[in-house]
Parts: structure tokens; C-alpha cells; sequence
């Protein structure tokens, strides 16, 4: 065989049936109507409840607090069995629209606090639970367990042999469960006030920390009257919402604003923002699985985590309506102060609050929509794509002048047949 001819293949061709297919699914999807009304009931809070942003020059104004938590992962296995495997998670804080440092160092970029492990050669099963081993010893992990007062056995949903099956399972544990031991650090360890916020990227749930444990840490922030909003820019709860999310829009831009009385001024100020709770059929159709009604259970027992879903506009893009809608995730202890005792009545002002207080955070020219903290703390910690060429370079540096290894070795230890043909 001719690895280096010249002669290619046919790429492969999906059937016209197939695409087909999918396009009838997504136009199904897309089009349901859920007779959600476009005029809300102020009170009921499945209806939209529609305000006006918070005014530009109270953004930064005595405002408080956003720390904002995420995680990342990446992993390269190269043809001899070597694989290199990392995760880590952190968070950001701002403080009246400025960034606070958070750790140490003198880098003028990083500013946050970051967290990982060391260990990510992984050879056989044996390194994978290292990695795990090691994992639950940091010790923003072993404080976070410690808080929840029990063995990693009754608090994780996975036995450790089954978390370790593949190393993306153990890298998706290791990074979810990080970005909660991030989240209690900040509760622990940074100012909090009431009224400040923590923002997650994703949902105030978890598929591996038992919901007995997690609804502790978010009473725990109900107490001290700070605010964690779980926030999902796609999620298949806006698939299904799509067709709503469309009437709103319309509405609000179309009917509503030209008759509105806003208290901003300026006509670029004037946005309207809106939100409402996802009702139950909803999240039923959108996460249709054995385990949904796990997931989407508006309770502190028998679902998993601790969060009430809605969806909110919280600024407007000409033209890309459906992108300015997100997902949030709000603490349930929040929304419905009487959970405990099964009371299901919802503060519906301690939601608007959350909501109004939001808006601070959506209005940059470059990510309108969506909260700036959230993007930078994605910046902070993302594992591009370039990870595999810097992770190689790196290591390969460290094998010739610290192990003094041949060079020639040292390319073959990596070599990618991959890459040539």
C-alpha cells in the first residue's frame, strides 16, 4: 500500500434521506408551541415577566460582587499507548465592573484563582487512579468533602472503578466535581456578602455528587443571602422553546417597546428583558431519558441538585433572537423559600432581584447577552485545542534537558502515524 501516493479516496457522502431526516426533526422541534402567552401574569412566574435592563450608569455603581466558576479538560493519546491527560477549574471575581486578583502572582492577565492536579501520564489503570487518588487529596477537593461531612463512597453517585473505566470519565469527574470545589472555596475562603453572586457555567445539578450533598452547599448560600445561578447558553430546553422564545421576541421588540415607559433616556438604553420558570412538560419533552425526571425535579429530594430552571432575555440582538435567551439555573432555596417544609410558593421579588441584578453583567459590546464574568473565567481556564502541540513541546523540553534523553527517542516516543497518511 501507498501511504504517500497521491491518489484520495472518495470522501464519504451522507445519504440525502438521512439529512433529510434531520431537518424534519429539527423543524418539529423548533416549531412547537407550547401556548406560553406573550402578555405575562405578574405573580406567575411560568408567564413572562418582562423589565427594563438596569441603566448604564448603575452598572458598576455599588454593585455587587460576581465570582464566576468554570472547569476544562483535554487529553492526547499518541500511537504507543502514551496519554496525556489534564483538568483543572477556577474562578473570577469582579468587583463595581473591575477584576479582583485573586491569587499571588504577578500576571497581568491571569488574575483568577486556578486549580488542577499534577498527575496526567496515563500508561495503564494504575495512573488513572493515581489521578484520582490524587484528585480527591488537593486540597480544595478534601475541604469541599470535609463541608459535606461523609466518604467519597455516599457522596459520589460512581464507584471508583466505574469512574475510572475510560480516562475521559475520569476527566469529566474530575473537572465537574473541581468546579463545585471551586464554588464551596469561594463561600469558604473569599468575601461574600449578601447580595453578591456566584456564577456557574452549566446547571445547578450534578450526575455525580449525590443531591443530598449539594443541596447542602446551596442552602449554605441561601443563608448567607448570596445569590448562585447556574447559567447554559445551549441547552435543549431552547430547542424546545424556540417557537416561544420567537413570539416574545416579536412581541416585545414589535408591540410592547414603542409604548413602554422606560426610565432610560437614551434610545441604546432602552432594552426590554424578560424571563420566566420552565414549566414541567417542557423539561419532560426536552430531557426525554429514563433519568430525566431525576434531572428536572423542582425539589431538594428525589432530583438531583439544587436548582429552579427559567429562561431569560436579558439584552437584545438585532436579528439573533434566539441567542440572546440563556438557560439560568437559580438556587431553589431562592425561588422557593419554603422547600423544606413543601411549601411550593415562589418569591417571585427575590427572582426579579436576581434577574434585574443580571443584567449588569450582560451588557459588554462583545458578548451581549451573556455575563462577562462567565467569559473570562472561560478564557482562564479553557484548554484550547492547542493543548496536545503545547503539552508535547513541553514535555519533550523536559525529557532533553532535564532526563537528558536522546533527541531522536524523544521524537519517536511521540510520534503521530496519524499524520502521515
Amino acid at each position: 500500500m501507498d501511504l504517500g501516493g497521491s491518489e484520495k479516496m472518495s470522501s464519504f457522502e451522507i445519504p440525502d434521506g438521512v439529512i433529510d431526516g434531520v431537518a424534519t426533526q429539527i423543524h418539529t422541534k423548533t416549531n412547537k408551541d407550547y401556548q406560553i402567552p406573550v402578555i405575562g401574569v405578574p405573580g406567575n412566574l411560568e408567564t413572562p415577566q418582562v423589565f427594563e435592563i438596569m441603566p448604564f450608569a448603575q452598572i458598576d455603581a455599588k454593585s455587587p460582587r460576581f465570582y464566576a466558576v468554570d472547569g476544562s479538560r483535554n487529553s492526547h493519546s499518541f500511537y504507543n499507548g502514551i496519554q496525556l491527560c489534564f483538568y483543572q477549574a477556577g474562578y473570577v471575581c469582579f468587583e463595581s465592573g473591575k477584576q479582583v486578583r485573586l491569587n499571588s502572582g504577578d500576571d497581568p492577565v491571569v488574575l483568577g484563582a486556578v486549580f488542577h492536579g499534577t498527575k496526567m501520564l496515563v500508561l495503564n489503570e494504575k495512573d488513572l487512579s493515581e489521578i484520582y487518588d490524587e484528585f480527591l487529596a488537593l486540597p480544595v477537593t478534601a475541604a469541599m468533602l470535609s463541608f459535606f461531612d461523609d466518604t467519597p463512597e455516599r457522596i459520589f453517585a460512581y464507584d471508583k472503578d466505574l469512574v475510572l473505566k475510560t480516562p475521559s470519565a475520569l476527566l469529566g469527574f474530575c473537572q465537574e466535581v473541581l468546579e463545585w470545589a471551586s464554588i464551596y472555596d469561594i463561600v469558604r475562603n473569599r468575601p461574600l456578602d449578601a447580595g453578591d453572586f456566584i456564577l456557574r457555567d452549566g446547571p445547578l445539578r450534578s450526575l455525580f455528587i449525590r443531591q443530598k450533598y449539594l443541596t447542602s452547599l446551596g442552602y449554605l448560600i441561601h443563608t448567607k443571602g448570596s445569590r448562585i445561578i447556574g447559567i447554559t447558553k445551549q441547552s435543549p430546553i431552547k430547542t424546545e422553546l424556540a417557537y416561544t422564545f420567537s413570539k416574545i421576541d416579536v412581541y416585545l421588540q414589535s408591540k410592547l417597546k414603542p409604548n413602554f415607559s422606560f426610565k432610560a433616556a437614551d434610545p441604546k438604553g432602552q432594552k426590554l428583558c424578560c424571563y420566566f420558570e420552565v414549566r414541567d412538560d417542557v423539561l419532560d419533552s426536552a430531557y426525554q431519558s429514563d433519568s430525566s425526571s431525576m434531572y428536572t425535579k423542582k425539589d431538594i429530594s428525589g432530583g438531583r441538585g439544587f436548582g429552579l430552571f427559567f429562561a431569560a432575555r436579558l439584552d437584545y440582538v438585532e436579528k439573533l433572537q434566539n441567542y440572546d435567551w440563556l438557560v439560568c439555573d437559580l438556587n431553589i432555596y431562592d425561588c422557593i423559600p419554603g422547600i423544606a417544609n413543601k411549601n411550593q410558593a415562589r418569591d417571585d421579588r427575590a427572582v426579579a432581584d436576581a434577574m434585574y441584578h443580571l443584567t449588569a453583567t450582560t451588557q459588554e459590546h462583545y458578548i451581549l447577552g451573556y455575563p462577562y464574568p462567565l467569559v473570562e473565567v472561560h478564557n482562564m481556564v479553557t484548554l484550547t485545542g492547542d493543548f496536545k502541540q503545547q503539552a508535547i513541546s513541553r514535555v519533550k523540553a523536559a525529557l532533553y534537558s532535564a532526563q537528558q534523553m536522546d533527541h531522536t527517542d524523544i521524537e519517536n516516543l511521540f510520534l503521530d502515524l496519524h499524520s502521515r497518511f
